[in-house]
């Protein structure tokens, strides 16, 4: 019996990922991969070595995998005229890399697809319909512009998937509501950290790793570290968030930014504004075992995002044992125990200000093992393997029935 195949489609290169959850979640998806499914990639290329359109045989994270880059793409953490979903979508048309099963991680690519044969899966990350309604800046989604071109669009496209998966609890229930028709193909579905990467250290390490990585900024080695962790996009608002470190009364607190975007520039000059530049550390983009160390030797991690799904940076630190201020949106508050975490309710300076000096100054209140409790459900390990015992299942299932002439099982 000949491997099933499963193409994921998204607009990165794996080697050389952007920033994002998406990013993360899908170099999971290969990483534990079982040695039963063939996994191909159609991305996109930052590499002169690579050929553009044409397949190519590759290792990431251990795995051997197909790679094929659709085009070249220097630097997606910041958005250009064209956004890059368009160039994704129109570099797909007129081809057709369908296989047994497909994952598409945006809906617009698969206008492209509709035609394509096989099993596909469309995984949701952020309630369109919420955001629309939250980001002030319509340039921040393209689609605010022309919500109702989007909603047509979107009906039109997800009668194709057998699958519709969400990680976050409302939006899987809006599409339910919304195509009723189709509510038995959504679904709920956890996202998952990596916990290979990310895990706890006794307090002795972690304490090390702190006080070290002060010397290494030349501050107090008293100094306690928040971070940050994501794009710098109107969707995560480090406006406020600066806004709110600024409005923090402890001494000796540190605000690392781990993260690169649009907004950058925008985020240095509130920076100098504020009178933050001694108290604030933008680090770019951060690979995943050194983000790792961030959390581990960080007091919180703070999230003052407009909207969310599940945010995989929050899972990644409370799985090592951080505990989360993050404003009142997508799944998270809904994961957060008391003592893993607190959410604002109201998304102002002062709120979120309020939220990380409770737990600078009871810091015996959010313990390590809280946190790392809460993240264990969503370790990659588990959760991926759960999803693709699935797939191999329904495969087996599938070719059984083309042996035996029985009907294929919806």
């Amino acid at each position: 019996m000949r491997k099933p195949v499963l193409t994921i489609f998204y607009q990165f290169n794996p080697w050389h990922a952007s920033i994002g959850g998406i990013q993360t979640l899908i170099s999971s998806f290969i990483k534990y991969s079982p040695p039963e499914m063939e996994v191909r990639l159609v991305g996109t290329g930052d590499d002169v070595n690579l050929q553009v359109g044409v397949w190519q045989q590759a290792e990431f994270a251990g795995r051997e995998i197909s790679f094929l880059p659709l085009f070249m793409l220097k630097n997606d953490n910041v958005r250009n005229l064209i956004p890059t979903t368009l160039k994704y979508t129109a570099a797909l048309l007129g081809k057709c890399f369908a296989s047994d099963f497909m994952h598409f991680h945006r809906l617009e690519p698969t206008f492209a697809t509709r035609n394509w044969t096989g099993d596909k899966t469309l995984f949701i990350h952020n309630d369109i319909h919420t955001q629309m309604r939250t980001v002030p800046d319509k340039k921040a989604i393209l689609w605010r512009r022309f919500p109702h071109a989007y909603f047509a669009l979107e009906k039109l496209l997800v009668p194709q998937f057998s699958q519709i998966f969400s990680c976050n609890t409302n939006s899987a229930q809006l599409y339910k509501q919304l195509y009723p028709h189709l509510s038995d193909r959504v679904g709920y579905i956890k996202n998952s950290y990596d916990n290979e990467i990310f895990y706890p250290l006794i307090d002795e390490e972690k304490k090390v790793l702190r006080v070290n990585f002060a010397k290494k900024l030349f501050l107090a080695e008293e100094t306690r570290f928040i971070v940050f962790a994501g794009r710098l996009h109107p969707q995560k608002d480090p406006i406020l968030l600066l806004r709110a470190f600024a409005a923090l009364q402890e001494s000796h607190i540190h605000l690392l930014i781990a993260g690169d975007g649009e907004l950058a520039p925008q985020v240095r000059a509130e920076i100098t504004s504020l009178g933050l530049s001694q108290k604030v550390t933008m680090l770019g983009a951060v690979p995943p075992a050194e983000l790792a160390n961030l959390h581990r030797l960080s007091s919180a991690l703070v999230l003052s995002s407009a909207y969310e799904g599940l945010p995989l940076v929050v899972l990644e630190a409370l799985a090592c044992g951080t505990p989360i201020v993050t404003t009142d949106c997508g799944e998270t508050p809904r994961l957060l125990t008391p003592d893993s975490g607190i959410v604002c309710n109201q998304r102002n300076p002062e709120c979120i200000a309020d939220g990380l000096s409770k737990i600078l100054k009871n810091p015996q209140d959010y313990t390590q093992d809280s946190c790392v409790r809460v993240a264990e459900p969503y370790a990659a390990r588990t959760v991926i393997k759960d999803i693709y015992d699935q797939m191999l299942e329904k495969w087996e299932w599938e070719v059984g029935s083309r042996e035996w002439g029985v009907g294929s099982r919806e």
